[in-house]
């Protein structure tokens, strides 16, 4: 049976813990030990990152996750623009092992929609 990106989005956000913004906000502020992981494309990032985050695009998320994040219960937040390949991408590194991923519901757009800083 032939699927949409929409019926994986669905399926995925079954299994996938999200955080909102605040919960974040709160993480990066306490200097709470976890891994932020931009999954945006690259041209999409020109525009800024939230701090202390790691770039590593959504394509190529699965083969090179293990060169940024080795141990499977360390904690990962996932973000992209609106929290929907966010969603995907958690549900992939789930299956990959990876104990602990969160996505950024909302994404980086509501990040910015509340007026919290970026770094260029």
């Amino acid at each position: 049976m032939k699927k949409s990106f929409s019926d994986l989005v669905n399926e995925a956000a079954k299994e996938v813990q999200e955080i909102d913004i605040f919960q974040l906000k709160h993480l990066i502020e306490s200097k709470y030990n976890f891994a932020l992981i931009d999954i945006r494309e690259d041209n999409e990032i020109k525009t800024g990152v939230i701090e202390n985050s790691i770039h590593i695009g959504r394509g190529v998320l699965d083969r090179d996750i293990e060169g940024y994040i080795s141990d499977p219960t360390e904690e990962i937040v996932l973000y992209c623009a609106r929290g929907v390949r966010s969603i995907v991408g958690a549900k992939t590194l789930q299956d990959m092992g990876y104990q602990k991923v969160f996505s950024l519901k909302g994404g980086i757009t509501e990040w910015i929609e509340s007026g919290f800083k970026l770094k260029e």
